[in-house]
């Protein structure tokens, strides 16, 4: 099983020993939302599900944003909601998810996470994405996708959360306090409030530290060793607790990359504030910082 990453000639053995697997494109664009399908529908791994950021990741296509778990330009669907999908892909109970992006692992965390969210570990993100799988020799297509597995639909059925959400309330209770250490994956100029291409507010929430998420990567696109990851995280957090950190970013879904990074380096599982600074920023009643 596994639970953090995947290389693509793991994924490829487990193609060929027929061990039951289902590979999510995850693939997006911020700033134009159908651009994410485009590119799927040109190229995607052969048999691989897609799974768009705004329509099926989040609760963003309802605008009334019924049983949304988290505020936020990209709202946590309910959780329901997202096991019915995956029941509707054909998604079966113990089965090997990978998920993937074209965008450096940007989006398909979202993913990742969220499964584990309803209680579903055996999920990986693709180191590399798509340039390493075709790097590798696996097998793409292009079109429509097809459903997997499952011709009746699948069977897999939701389990305990195995992942922390954290609310703005919950982030404005011990803002300051010592018991929670923010930590906010934007791009250094976002955070300091020097420029804001996507929200109306400019800044960060006080007292948080910045990683931006690209960090974790190497330049051919993978996630950096074990080791590494760990002592940059050490370093960011000083003589901070790991079990005090609450993730963000400006929607909740880059932030994710922080989170697994610092799986991958043994320092635990982290949580994650689903709403980010375009939910706090939202209230101007909340304290906010820039520089």
């Amino acid at each position: 099983m596994y639970t953090t990453l995947i290389s693509a000639e793991q994924v490829i053995q487990l193609q060929n020993a027929k061990a039951p697997l289902m590979v999510f494109d995850c693939s997006f664009d911020l700033t134009r939302s159908e651009a994410g399908g485009e590119m799927f529908v040109q190229t995607h791994i052969e048999g691989a599900v897609f799974a768009d950021l705004d329509r099926t990741l989040s609760a963003k296509g309802d605008r009334q944003h019924t049983g949304a778990q988290s505020g936020g330009r990209h709202p946590l669907p309910a959780r329901e909601t997202l096991v019915q999908w995956l029941r509707d892909k054909g998604f079966m109970q113990g089965m090997q998810a990978v998920v993937y992006d074209r965008q450096g692992a940007s989006f398909c965390g979202r993913l990742w996470w969220m499964l584990k969210w309803v209680g579903h570990d055996a999920v990986a993100v693709l180191d590399g994405g798509l340039n390493a799988w075709t790097a590798a020799g696996g097998a793409t297509e292009s079109g429509t996708a097809q459903m997997t597995s499952g011709a009746q639909g699948g069977n897999f059925v939701m389990g305990e959360p195995g992942v922390t959400l954290v609310q703005a309330e919950q982030v404005l209770d011990k803002l300051g306090r010592a018991t929670q250490t923010i930590v906010d994956a934007r791009a250094t100029p976002r955070f300091k409030g020097e420029v804001e291409p996507l929200d109306p507010v400019a800044g960060h929430i006080p007292g948080a530290l910045n990683r931006p998420f690209q960090l974790n990567l190497d330049s051919d696109g993978k996630f950096k060793s074990a080791a590494q990851l760990r002592a940059e995280f050490v370093a960011l957090l000083g003589t901070r607790g790991t079990e005090t950190v609450v993730h963000h970013c400006g929607s909740g879904v880059t932030a994710i990359s922080n989170i697994l990074a610092m799986h991958v380096a043994g320092l635990g599982s982290t949580a994650l504030f689903a709403g980010s600074w375009s939910e706090w920023c939202s209230d101007p009643t909340r304290p906010m910082a820039q520089g």
